[in-house]
């Protein structure tokens, strides 16, 4: 028992800060839910979350790492569409790198240590639920940490009030 407990330790101190927030716009209406930890440190569990939450609207992720950077992910049938917020992420998490390679990015990290940080992915892909990519280039122009970011986009499409109700659960 005490072994197990050891490695639950090890593991949660390997558990970046930031949260994991699913949205999903439904009949009008947004709702937010708090996602597993283990959504900061692995796209596939942040996927296979957001895919099991079987709604008719909209569903997408939007995960704070260590308030460095944000990753949003949006599940569909032809498959997931992402955006990273930073590629140079990639060189410090393996979740960074896991979208980069997802994306298809062909970036050798070695080729990130000398750039100054950069978004990757698909701009445009809130676009449809009122989050232009054009919006989503200011927000990300502006030096702000990844969590005022993610509240930015949140009130941009109109959800700013849900998600604050998930994160003061989370006393974030």
């Amino acid at each position: 028992m005490g072994a197990q407990r050891a490695q639950a330790q090890n593991q949660a101190a390997d558990l970046p800060d930031g949260f994991g927030i699913a949205v999903v716009r439904e009949d009008g209406k947004w709702r937010c839910t708090s996602m597993k930890r283990a959504a900061l440190t692995s796209l596939k569990a942040a996927e296979t979350e957001l895919r099991e939450m079987r709604s008719a609207g909209a569903v997408f992720g939007l995960l704070d790492i260590d308030d460095e950077f944000f990753v949003i992910v949006r599940p569909a049938p032809a498959g997931t569409r992402l955006f990273l917020s930073d590629a140079t992420a990639a060189l410090d998490y393996d979740i960074a790198e896991e979208v980069l390679r997802k994306l298809d990015a062909n970036m050798d990290l070695d080729d990130l240590e000398d750039e100054d940080p950069f978004e990757e992915g698909d701009l445009g892909l809130l676009s449809d639920l009122g989050l232009s990519d054009s919006v989503l280039s200011i927000i990300l122009s502006d030096d702000e940490y990844a969590d005022e970011q993610l509240g930015r986009i949140a009130q941009e499409m109109g959800f700013a009030d849900e998600l604050a109700a998930v994160l003061d659960k989370l006393d974030r």
